[in-house]
């Protein structure tokens, strides 16, 4: 016959029994593992039957529904009672004296098992893979949902069974099983460094106030030089003078009004440093002055004149 898949040779066994902790009897060796004591007679009544070996069972509590699987290690508990791992019976959420129902099955070897460590202290053994698959030798089978205990360093581990392959119930007895881990129940994902914004932005931040610190441009505020070399007597803009020099040729051969209009207008923008553009004010003081400075400039400076400089060989 077949029930849930599993199949049964012959006539099954089944029956309801008291479960207790390993606490309850000289067997500390239990808590390690996942077999159960059983009492003589499900020995007697196992022989007579046509099952698979190694022997497994399935255990299911009626008031939760909630099942697990298990092997057993010895048949001399009291008639009616069961002893089992007390780790086993937190997972089925059985209490002393609770009872359970056993039944034999068989399980599929198993070919892939996915577990993950309640907390990241498991991570910190030296060598998890070796305390694992140490633990693993205790165990006959693995169910789905179960978390199961390992311990070590006088330290419990638990750790569930997330998934396994084929079934959601496998056996692990003499199989070659893929083993992966899921990361640890209270595993959090390192958070972003926040600080890496502001800090991208601290050197915009600097850049800035440098550029706030720098003074700023002020155009037309350098100093005029004479291409013949001779010092200036006024320090105006080099630009204002240099147009106002240039102009007073022209001024002249066209007329005396014209010039010296051009070079009143010229010396009242001198004196002011700016440069105006289309501008018709006068000023009656800024007149006289390039006059008395024009007439010692006619008597005492000639001309300027390009391109007269001596010339020099190479050849000394």
């Amino acid at each position: 016959m077949f029930f849930e898949g599993y199949g049964y040779h012959g006539t099954s066994f089944e029956q309801m029994y008291r479960c207790y902790p390993a606490s309850f009897i000289d067997k500390p060796q239990i808590e390690s593992g996942d077999k159960i004591i059983m009492p003589p007679s499900a020995l007697d009544r196992l022989a007579s039957l046509h099952i698979d070996y190694p022997m497994l069972f399935e255990l299911r509590n009626s008031a939760t529904e909630r099942v697990s699987h298990c092997g057993v290690l010895e048949f001399i508990a009291e008639e009616g009672m069961i002893y089992m791992p007390y780790w086993m019976m937190e997972n089925m959420l059985l209490q002393e004296g609770d009872t359970v129902r056993v039944k034999n099955v068989t399980l599929p070897k198993g070919t892939y098992v996915k577990l993950q460590p309640h907390t990241m202290d498991f991570l910190d053994i030296s060598n998890p893979k070796a305390i694992l698959e140490t633990t693993l030798r205790n165990f006959s089978c693995l169910t789905t949902g179960d978390s199961i205990m390992v311990a070590y360093n006088n330290k419990k581990y638990y750790i569930d069974i997330v998934v396994t392959k084929p079934s959601n119930a496998i056996s692990i007895i003499e199989t070659d099983c893929e083993v992966d881990f899921a990361p640890p129940l209270d595993y959090k994902e390192p958070e972003r460094p926040a600080a890496s914004v502001p800090a991208s932005k601290a050197p915009a931040q600097v850049q800035e106030a440098a550029a706030e610190a720098e003074p700023k441009l002020n155009p037309f505020s350098g100093v005029g030089r004479r291409l013949d070399g001779k010092p200036l007597k006024c320090q105006p803009p080099s630009v204002s003078t240099s147009g106002s020099k240039d102009k007073q040729p022209v001024a002249t051969s066209g007329g005396g009004q014209s010039s010296a209009g051009s070079t009143s207008q010229s010396t009242s923008r001198q004196t002011q440093g700016k440069l105006v553009f289309g501008s018709n004010h006068t000023n009656k003081d800024a007149q006289k002055q390039p006059l008395k400075q024009e007439q010692p400039q006619k008597k005492e400076e000639p001309k300027f004149q390009a391109f007269t400089g001596k010339k020099y060989s190479l050849r000394g």
